[in-house]
């Protein structure tokens, strides 16, 4: 990836405030902003990660039972 195609990822990340921008001196440092990222996982992920465990659960109990015979 180049170096450019990075900056306008990140550039696109901070104007969405998914990530936070400081400045040290001439150094530019990212950091995840949590926050954001916390209501998105509330708003869509969480939804679907019970169904995703039990399918998981549901597999891995199929998978054990083709062990035992």
């Amino acid at each position: 990836m180049t170096r450019q195609s990075v900056t306008k990822h990140l550039t696109i990340l901070e104007e969405a405030n998914l990530i936070i921008v400081e400045w040290q001196g001439r150094s530019k440092l990212h950091y995840l902003n949590v926050v954001p990222i916390g209501e998105i996982y509330k708003r869509w992920v969480k939804k679907f990660q019970h169904h995703c465990i039990e399918s998981l659960n549901e597999l891995k109990n199929s998978l054990e039972e083709e062990n035992l015979e």
